[in-house]
């Protein structure tokens, strides 16, 4: 049965505002943005009675029913997110970052206060992926889930690989239009996938993974010899999470650039849309693909959830309670592409096996297989050496 929806949101930025215009063209069901925690006072789109300054203006309201957490501070949404649960509220959170690092103690307050906290769009956007993995692959048939997560570091390898921008044209070009941050590492460097991919992780597999255990390694190193010698391969570079079933009860997961070739669903993903393969033992490949950013796209998930909300959806975490859940091994190789200039650097790499290599005047790269735990081992060395490195696509010793 519906229920009336008294919401207060936190944040009026682009994807508040993006919410505020959608939810204005919806009259399907009934609720109200009753009030809009602000931190600073400023001329706005709507009038002044609107907003309040104080959090507690919102989590104390008793009228209030639903919270809807849409700021960038992780930590700030993380007081502000538990704070609502533990006072009745259900919640509309779209913050990756809170999210991943605090998914345990998320579920935990859902059960303990027999409320609901729903957050399609941390993940992918527009893309409704969440509820997808939820309730139609809801059973033990899954085999992985690989996907371009992030659209600002995909504009920018787009821009490359398509117009023949340099890596520092593409990213300034990606700020200019509000891709980017000032500070564009959360999305170039992974973090931004990782945060999605753990969220992902727990829906495809019912396991929680720790953000600091997963290898993670963005494009900020890209050079002209790697975007040469992807394209003398006939490949684009993407940068690609991934998590994959290795065994009966194992799971892999790790966010690299990857090599992907025109066979591949992600190699037409273009600027800052994102894609999602899921892949099972049934239905072989299945494709998402939707625009990953933006107020409207992304107030159109923050909506879904609002409208699942109405009619009392919550998610049940089948995975994680029905199947026992998959353990996050890292014992796997994988085939990975280093380039380098200066040998010294090999000390940190332990291959297994080399199959390819190169030597030049400038630059050298290696192609072989490595444990991920190797990686693993390495990954807060990586992106301080005169180094990128990118899988190939193969996956060995699964």
């Amino acid at each position: 049965m519906k229920q009336k929806l008294n919401i207060g949101l936190f944040g009026f930025g682009a994807v508040g505002q993006g919410l505020y215009d959608v939810l204005k063209t919806s009259p399907a069901f009934d609720a109200e943005i009753t009030k809009i925690c602000v931190k600073n006072k400023k001329k706005r789109s709507l009038p002044e009675e609107f907003f309040c300054y104080d959090q507690d203006a919102i989590l104390n309201d008793a009228s209030i029913n639903t919270v809807v957490e849409l700021i960038d501070n992780a930590d700030e949404a993380y007081t502000i997110v538990k704070r609502a649960l533990q006072s009745g509220k259900n919640v509309v959170s779209a913050n990756k970052k809170m999210l991943a690092e605090n998914m345990t103690e998320m579920i935990q307050l859902q059960k303990e206060h027999n409320v609901s906290l729903l957050y399609e769009a941390s993940a992918c956007g527009s893309i409704p992926v969440i509820r997808n993995l939820e309730e139609y692959y809801d059973n033990d048939l899954m085999l992985s889930v690989t996907g371009i997560l992030n659209g600002s570091s995909n504009y920018i390898l787009s821009k490359i690989f398509d117009h023949n921008q340099s890596y520092h044209q593409a990213l300034k070009e990606a700020q200019d239009l509000g891709f980017a941050e000032s500070d564009p590492s959360f999305d170039v460097e992974g973090y931004d996938s990782l945060f999605k991919l753990i969220i992902l992780t727990l829906h495809s597999f019912g396991t929680i993974v720790k953000p600091e255990n997963v290898l993670t390694y963005g494009i900020s190193n890209i050079n002209d010899f790697d975007i040469q010698y992807s394209r003398e391969k006939g490949r684009k570079i993407k940068l690609v999470g991934q998590v994959e079933r290795i065994g009966e009860k194992k799971i892999s997961l790790f966010v690299l650039p990857r090599f992907v070739g025109r066979d591949k669903y992600i190699y037409s993903v273009e600027d800052e849309f994102n894609g999602v393969v899921i892949k099972g033992k049934a239905y072989d490949k299945q494709f998402m693909f939707g625009k990953g950013a933006g107020g409207h796209p992304t107030g159109s998930a923050v909506l879904s959830d609002i409208t699942a909300l109405a009619h009392n959806y919550k998610y049940e975490y089948k995975k994680m309670n029905y199947s026992g859940g998959f353990s996050y091994n890292t014992d796997g190789a994988m085939e990975v592409y280093l380039r380098y200039s200066n040998a010294d650097v090999l000390e940190y790499f332990d291959f297994d096996v080399i199959s390819e290599q190169y030597s030049g005047p400038e630059y050298n790269y290696k192609i072989g297989s490595i444990k991920l735990s190797n990686l693993i081992k390495i990954k807060d060395r990586l992106r301080d050496l005169d180094i990128f490195l990118a899988a190939t696509g193969r996956s060995l010793n699964y």
